[in-house]
């Protein structure tokens, strides 16, 4: 693909590498090399991506059983199968989804591809997620999502991106405290606890020296996202074992998940 302009096709983004793991087109050859050099070090790490986006399938459609109607889904990523809308909107065609992301060729995707049911809504916003309140007061937010009915935040595999300088507890508390009791928190995250000392010391050495950051995290300071929250049933756990089979059962667990639903 050619890139748009105001985008450096030769600095790796974490959107387009995760679009290479799920087998999409919308990428540069740096990306891909990342892609492929953590592949190649870490076993499994694909497929883990994979388990995580069908993780994300799993709980929309869960929440949007129990009744939840809207979605704020942050780091969206560039649009593929399965994206939170569709999944929503097929439970309940009257669901309305705001997506985030600091990509602008996400966002160009999102908007040509993520169209709405007539009965919902979704909305696109160009943002970076560290400044909660240029999201929660974008006016397309308010468009959207009515503040005094259950939202259910989308955090999917975008924390890991932060790294411990930019308070990642402090921006979770910042959202979810913007959310009504009975919202529900959509988490997935980096951790190297579930998999053996060798394999995880060489995830460290293949991404150490990677333009792109990610920070792994354990399952205590995973659990910490959720205070307020009621953790629903399994709990935080391995992305693969969030109900339901799993696509990629044998592989190593790179992530936990969790969905919780706030008191």
């Amino acid at each position: 693909m050619s890139a748009p302009h105001g985008i450096n096709p030769n600095i790796p983004h974490s959107a387009r590498v995760y679009d290479y793991w799920l087998g999409g087109k919308d990428n540069f050859e740096a990306d891909r090399r990342v892609a492929e050099a953590t592949m190649a070090a870490v076993p499994g790490i694909r497929e883990s991506a994979r388990n995580n986006r069908a993780f994300l399938g799993r709980a929309v459609r869960h929440l949007a059983q129990l009744g939840v109607r809207q979605f704020l889904d942050l780091g969206t990523g560039i649009p593929t199968q399965g994206n939170t809308h569709e999944v929503a909107q097929e439970e309940a065609p009257e669901s309305r989804v705001v997506y985030v992301d600091n990509d602008p060729i996400v966002m160009a995707h999102a908007r040509a591809l993520l169209t709405s049911t007539p009965e919902g809504r979704t909305a696109y916003i160009e943002a970076d997620v560290r400044e909660p309140r240029s999201i929660l007061e974008h006016p397309d937010t308010l468009a959207t999502l009515d503040f005094t009915q259950p939202i259910a935040l989308v955090m999917v595999a975008i924390l890991m991106h932060i790294p411990d300088s930019d308070d990642p507890e402090g921006l979770v508390k910042a959202y979810t405290k913007a959310l009504p009791s009975g919202s529900y928190l959509v988490l997935s995250h980096l951790t190297l606890d579930l998999i053996d000392k060798k394999t995880a010391d060489d995830y460290v050495a293949a991404t150490s020296t990677q333009a792109m950051h990610r920070t792994p995290r354990t399952g205590e300071q995973i659990s910490r996202y959720f205070d307020g929250f009621d953790l629903l049933e399994p709990g935080l756990v391995a992305v693969s074992q969030w109900r339901d089979t799993p696509l990629f059962p044998d592989e190593p667990a790179w992530m936990y998940a969790g969905v919780g639903r706030k008191r």
